[in-house]
């Protein structure tokens, strides 16, 4: 990701954001737009829309992805375990095993959603990078649970609007390391990237706004079982956050967790689940949520503390 940064030329004051970044980065107006979806164009600080308006001599900051080698490509690869929860025209909600990507990307080699799609014979949304086709959202593959994908363009631009407008209902488990006070909170904290190890993220003054909702559902020994509410969706947002309160994800050795307790209850992973999903069907306006179930690795871990009750 590199980071453009320059004043708006006043020849570009009153310009849509995507038409005046078409000009000024020399990109495709869709490409544009994509760039402000995601969140990576900002104005003087306050992050823009595809439709909002540039301002002359307003200092305009742009997020862009590194350009993807030749070789980051979609390979159709069946991934066993991984279901399909929901299936209309429009859209495709699939519940993700561990070790399992969203997309290619430069560096992955293992198997991921879109190519776990194609291998079924999907036909998905063909907006966004080559690689990144139909996907609105992501989950870590460290991380399971469930994940929409758009099959229609309707769909898939629908979708994006919602995450962006945080209008979609995104509901996580996590098993975090001891027992997190008060039981119920929220947790209002900037996430960027981590000063002197950038694969990681951290809570940092110049991060992003990011806010995550919790509430404790079940003491264990050594640990506390939480429901989990997102506001805002970024990179590695619950373990950065639980992390940062000194409770990280049991399992979650990149965020400080303890591993002498993560090889106790023989988990290789961080305990966290993407457990339910909802949001407005593109195709029918009506509300549509999704529900999964823990996967095996998880289960097991937390059975292995509540049996230490006994």
């Amino acid at each position: 990701m590199s980071l453009r940064s320059l004043p708006v030329p006043d020849g570009l004051a009153g310009e849509r954001v995507d038409a005046g970044l078409a000009r000024l980065l020399g990109v495709s107006r869709t490409r544009a737009a994509e760039l402000a979806a995601d969140g990576g164009v900002r104005l003087d600080g306050r992050e823009l829309g595809k439709s909002d308006r540039l301002v002359a001599g307003g200092w305009l900051e742009v997020e862009v992805p590194d350009a993807a080698p030749s070789g980051v490509e979609v390979v159709p690869e069946p991934v066993p375990g991984m279901g399909i929860v929901h299936d209309d025209d429009d859209l495709v909600v699939v519940d993700k095993p561990v070790g399992v990507a969203a997309h290619p990307s430069p560096g992955w080699t293992g198997p991921t959603v879109v190519g776990a799609l194609a291998a079924a014979g999907y036909r998905i949304s063909t907006s966004g990078a080559a690689e990144r086709q139909g996907i609105v959202h992501r989950l870590d593959a460290g991380t399971s649970g469930l994940m929409v994908v758009a099959k229609s363009e309707h769909a898939y631009t629908a979708l994006k609007r919602a995450f962006k407008e945080r209008t979609v209902e995104k509901v996580y488990h996590a098993l975090v390391q001891g027992h997190p006070e008060p039981t119920t909170g929220t947790i209002d904290a900037p996430i960027g990237r981590h000063p002197s190890s950038d694969w990681k993220f951290a809570v940092t003054a110049e991060g992003k706004p990011s806010v995550t909702h919790y509430e404790v559902l079940e003491m264990l020994p050594a640990a506390s079982l939480v429901e989990v509410h997102l506001e805002t969706g970024r990179t590695h947002q619950i373990r950065v956050h639980f992390s940062a309160l000194r409770h990280p994800c049991v399992g979650d050795l990149t965020y400080g967790a303890d591993p002498v307790l993560a090889s106790r209850v023989e988990l290789s992973r961080q305990w966290l689940h993407a457990m339910r999903l909802g949001f407005e069907h593109p195709g029918t306006g009506r509300w549509l949520e999704l529900e999964s179930q823990y996967p095996a690795d998880l289960a097991h871990a937390l059975e292995v503390l509540r049996g230490a009750y006994a």
